[in-house]
């Protein structure tokens, strides 16, 4: 059977990575492709590596244009995907690449976000206990931030087995993509490329209540997070580091390194490396794969994870696919890559 969807904000990163997935996908027939400022523009002008589509025309953001289709992915600024979807019946799958839907508590919304909390979908990240089966045959799903993914992929499994508590730090390094592509004088070649800096410092940034929500969750109990996210000199991928004070001295390496065997052991897309081999974001590009190396810090009594990932592919994009095979009964690997893109 062929799914018919339909992709808005296809101009952006977002959206022309989900078209780059999608046109991979045996069971997909790649529907109206729409876009707000550039509408009337051909696809090609704004996403030239997309070469099969390059002629379709840019149709407007309506719900017009998205009604009919099989399921629509939507990579909208944040705040906007709501008002669209509620538009949309139960018979189209709708998956959200923006965080209208992310969040389970109004407070947090309004704090970070501001306004009235547009309700809460099942969350996007199979590989998280009991998320798989929430998301099989789901009509709605939030996709999940991009550094919420590599920072829950990674600690995720030692809070729920107890190893560390509550308490994690979360330091990742992105690449500039995640910042989109509205032009912007701090994501300029002469401000970024030979600079590290960071931003979102103290609590603020708008994925700190997403980890705080799925490391609750795992631990079972209140938990505080502190991110501080880094611009690195790239177009893709996120490299985090993630640790947490362990709950018991004398936690070993090889222990923290059987939990996370157990956990991923049968994954597609979560892979943790061989001891002593780390993660580089390199190994992850384009394909919808996170890596992972474990770690303990003896000395300052931590676990520490490193993750990497694509932040546009199991970012955000892969995610989106990944969730629409579940939602529409498609084995989950369907389309999707496991192979970077070396050197």
């Amino acid at each position: 059977m062929t799914y018919r969807v339909a992709v808005a904000g296809a101009s952006g990163y977002a959206g022309g990575e989900a078209l780059r997935l999608l046109l991979a996908h045996p069971q997909v027939e790649i529907g109206a492709v729409t876009a707000h400022s550039n509408a009337g523009d051909p696809l090609g002008a704004h996403q030239p590596h997309l070469t099969p589509l390059a002629d379709r025309i840019l149709e407007p953001t309506t719900v017009e244009a998205l009604r009919g289709h099989d399921a629509v992915i939507l990579a909208l600024p944040h705040g906007q995907s709501h008002e669209v979807a509620a538009q949309l019946g139960p018979d189209t799958v709708v998956v959200d690449c923006g965080a209208d839907h992310r969040l389970e508590d109004p407070a947090a919304w309004a704090q970070f976000y501001g306004g009235e909390h547009p309700g809460t979908w099942p969350y996007g990240i199979p590989e998280l206990p009991g998320h798989r089966e929430r998301l099989r045959g789901a009509r709605r799903v939030a996709v999940p931030g991009c550094y919420p993914t590599g920072a829950s992929l990674a600690m995720v499994p030692a809070l729920t087995a107890g190893l560390v508590r509550p308490d994690v730090v979360v330091v990742a390094a992105s690449g500039t993509s995640g910042a989109g592509k509205a032009p912007k004088t701090n994501l300029i070649g002469s401000e970024v490329m030979g600079a590290v800096s960071a931003y979102g410092v103290g609590g603020v940034h708008r994925h700190t209540p997403e980890m705080i929500q799925n490391f609750g969750k795992a631990s079972g109990e209140p938990v505080t997070v502190s991110f501080t996210p880094l611009l690195v000199p790239m177009p893709r991928g996120i490299l985090s580091t993630v640790s947490a004070p362990v709950a018991q001295a004398g936690v070993t390496a090889d222990e923290v390194r059987a939990v996370y065997e157990k956990a991923y052991g049968d994954e597609p897309f979560v892979r943790l490396l061989p001891a002593g081999q780390w993660p580089t974001t390199a190994s992850t590009l384009g394909a919808n794969t996170v890596h992972l190396q474990v770690a303990v810090d003896a000395a300052a009594g931590r676990v520490i994870v490193i993750s990497a990932l694509d932040n546009l592919t199991k970012g955000t994009a892969g995610a989106a696919v990944q969730c629409l095979n579940l939602a529409l009964g498609l084995p989950e690997t369907t389309g999707l890559p496991t192979v970077g893109v070396a050197p």
